[in-house]
């Protein structure tokens, strides 16, 4: 059964942490690998450098958005499919735990699914946006 008087604030308390995470994966790529350094990761990818700068900016745009909580159900999306094709291209080929070399798929496949847990439950509580009026 879920507690209906702290289930909305469980539900921000994902909402925010995963906007952190991402939040913090922009300031990786930024500031450690730097903006060059990652778009020369994607061309080794093969992988269009505007990919690279749509990242950057779906990252850090959608984790503003989680934290605030503006739209946050349908901004875990996107967010989501992100992680998915972390896994396909670049991850999946590394085995399963994520300390393996190159980092497996076991941390983007819980950060994909965690976000489609968040698209399924809600705003939380303190959003500032929410994706829906309440149901009557």
């Amino acid at each position: 059964m879920i507690r209906a008087t702290t289930a909305p604030y469980g539900i921000t308390l994902l909402r925010v942490s995963l906007g952190i995470l991402f939040l913090t994966h922009v300031g990786l790529k930024v500031f450690v690998f730097t903006i060059p350094g990652f778009v020369a990761y994607f061309a080794s990818l093969h992988l269009p450098a505007i990919l690279a700068y749509g990242t950057i900016a779906l990252e850090a745009l959608g984790g503003i958005a989680l934290v605030l909580g503006i739209y946050a159900p349908w901004v875990a999306i996107p967010l989501a499919l992100e992680m998915l094709g972390t896994i396909v291209l670049v991850h999946g080929a590394n085995g399963w735990l994520f300390t393996n070399k190159g980092g497996g798929w076991e941390y983007p496949a819980f950060w994909a699914v965690s976000l489609v847990v968040l698209s399924l439950l809600g705003d939380g509580a303190l959003a500032l946006r929410p994706s829906q009026t309440r149901s009557r």
